[in-house]
């Protein structure tokens, strides 16, 4: 009887086995799915770490002070977040001039600061992506000192030439290239005797990624910081990288008589360049490697590129479709839409990126950042809500600069002699204003304590903001209602199926009104609509909705008359000025 029973286990134990395998197999078919398709539909928040928290008193923020409030991330529902440079630098540029890729910032903490950062974001389910600069160091990094002696191995790290010399004698840059900050884009260096290319300041010679060694050099670098857990690389200035061969002067664009002006010129020699995109693609390749032999997670890259539509498109794959950068970012939120445009042109915006970008791939929505601008500075403060149920509801990704959660303001009153903003310090007393990038800089407001919870030093960097003491996160959070709790709800209605993976319709119901239709079947409908105007608007949305008898608020904004949860009539929904309304109708998780 005792051997019976054996052999039935047996048997029993064998279909159970091979049933589990079975069962086992798919499961991790779906984990590896999942685990390469996690950025598809995530929210990244973009922390400027000199501004985000401050954990020694100096006034400057750090990664300590960063890793401190990683929870913070986990009660507002952001589970990835990107930093802007943290490696070593002089300054020049606050960051993005890097004198030492593989070292961090002193005054940003040290690397074992930030393996405790990337190993308390892991334990609270946070991926973390690097600001990643290749188009220039700094010309305090080593390569450039050795390239500007000619030591062997370095004379040709970077873009060097000998210009020429007019009728006068006067020695001249070899063309016409301007830099990003106006101006010639050649730097004559008095040691070499000869011209360097800096598309940026000065102080950020460009490097030359025709040389095999730099991009090797760089290759790296990426994977030094891939082992030590980044998720992965938001790529700066990428279309920067290469220009002509020829060095051919570009045409002037005809759009503005000041030559010194980089709108003087069309850049069609010194941006977008086939090369740039050939780089992207072999870089693309060295992550999916690196993934594939070392498990986990998809490592990604995501690009700053402010080009033609069309261009842009193509950083996501080329004509052949070979694979680029997961996504290039959508600046359309920032560059072609403002407090002024209408209904229709925010559904222009929103369609002419889902109708460009190629087939399989992913959107993704910038709604600010830190050379720009805060969206309640750039569409209103009362538009606060408004964008962020546009930026939450639209499908793919999201990227939040950090405070726009609060609708935290530009300080535009910041004295000339406190500006750091190196572009902005060389305008002058008289132009600085409208060229600074500070303003958007200023420290997190946690709450109305002294320097608004960001340091215990009452020097700061940047000042705060005067407007910390009504608006931080801390009174938030006690709020009723507030821009914080309609972001944090908007994170979690995130999460409903029909706004992961619903098929998308947009219409301007007027010139004022706008609605978004999220629609999935089994899984109900998500319709946002927002007012863009200064005026109430009464709208009827009875022929763009199935179940019109069904319609449920979902999310409102802090000033709405309307409430959570509150029924309305399809042909009488009122909306007032700048008002963004999210309503869901037969919703399933």
């Amino acid at each position: 009887m005792g051997l019976r029973w054996c052999l039935i286990f047996g048997l029993t134990l064998g279909l159970f086995t091979s049933w589990t395998r079975s069962e086992l197999i798919k499961h991790q078919q779906r984990v590896q799915e999942e685990l390469n398709n996690w950025w598809r539909q995530e929210v990244f928040y973009q922390i400027y770490p000199r501004s985000f928290q401050d954990s020694n008193g100096d006034g400057i923020g750090d990664l300590n002070g960063i890793t401190s409030r990683l929870q913070y991330f986990v009660d507002t529902g952001i589970s990835a977040v990107w930093l802007n440079p943290i490696f070593q630098s002089p300054m020049a540029d606050f960051g993005y001039d890097i004198s030492d890729y593989r070292a961090i910032q002193p005054e940003y903490g040290t690397l074992a600061d930030f393996d405790q950062l990337i190993a308390t974001a892991k334990a609270l389910g946070i991926k973390v992506i690097l600001d990643f600069v290749p188009n220039h160091s700094s010309d305090k990094h080593e390569w450039f000192i050795k390239s500007v002696a000619r030591e062997p191995g370095y004379e040709d790290f970077y873009i060097w030439e000998n210009g020429t010399v007019t009728e006068d004698g006067d020695r001249v840059p070899p063309n016409n290239w301007l830099s990003v900050f106006s101006g010639s884009a050649w730097e004559w260096n008095e040691e070499r005797e000869q011209y360097y290319l800096r598309q940026f300041t000065k102080g950020q010679p460009d490097l030359n990624y025709r040389n095999p060694a730099v991009l090797q050099a760089m290759d790296e670098i990426l994977i030094y910081w891939l082992n030590r857990g980044v998720a992965g690389f938001r790529i700066d200035a990428v279309n920067y990288i290469y220009e002509d061969e020829e060095l051919r002067d570009e045409p002037l664009s005809g759009t503005t008589s000041d030559l010194n002006s980089p709108d003087s010129l069309e850049h069609i020699y010194t941006r977008n360049q086939p090369e740039d995109y050939t780089l992207v693609q072999h870089w693309r390749q060295l992550l999916d490697n690196y993934s594939a032999n070392n498990g986990g997670a998809l490592r990604i890259m995501m690009l700053e590129a402010y080009a033609d539509l069309k261009l842009l498109m193509d950083y996501y794959e080329d004509p052949q479709g070979v694979q680029g950068a997961q996504f290039p970012f959508n600046f359309g939120f920032i560059t072609e839409l403002n407090e002024n445009s209408t209904a229709q042109d925010f559904v222009f915006n929103i369609e002419k990126w889902l109708i460009y970008m190629p087939v399989g791939h992913t959107a993704n929505w910038v709604m600010g950042n830190h050379d720009n601008p805060r969206v309640a500075s750039r569409y209103g403060a009362k538009a606060v809500d408004a964008m962020n149920m546009l930026l939450m509801t639209l499908p793919g990704i999201a990227i939040t600069y950090y405070g726009e959660e609060l609708g935290m303001k530009d300080y535009r009153d910041i004295s000339y002699d406190l500006t750091v903003d190196q572009p902005a310090c060389e305008a002058g007393p008289d132009d600085y204003k409208w060229i600074s990038r500070d303003p958007e800089r200023t420290p997190m407001q946690w709450n109305d304590e002294k320097s608004a919870g960001f340091s215990s030093n009452a020097s700061t960097w940047l000042p705060v903001n005067p407007n910390y003491q009504e608006l931080n996160l801390r009174a938030q959070l006690r709020a009723t209602r507030s821009h914080y709790k309609v972001y944090q709800s908007l994170l979690k209605l995130r999460k409903l199926r029909v706004l992961q993976e619903g098929s998308f319709t947009a219409k301007a119901l007027n010139r004022q009104v706008f609605a978004l239709k999220r629609e999935l079947k089994g899984y109900g409908t998500v319709l946002t609509i927002i007012n863009v105007s200064n005026r109430t608007q009464q709208v009827d949305v009875s022929d763009f909705i199935h179940l019109p008898n069904r319609l449920t608020l979902a999310v409102v904004g802090v000033s709405s008359q309307h409430r959570e949860g509150e029924r309305l009539k399809p042909a009488e929904i009122n909306l007032a000025p700048y008002e963004g309304l999210v309503i869901t109708l037969k919703v399933h998780k």
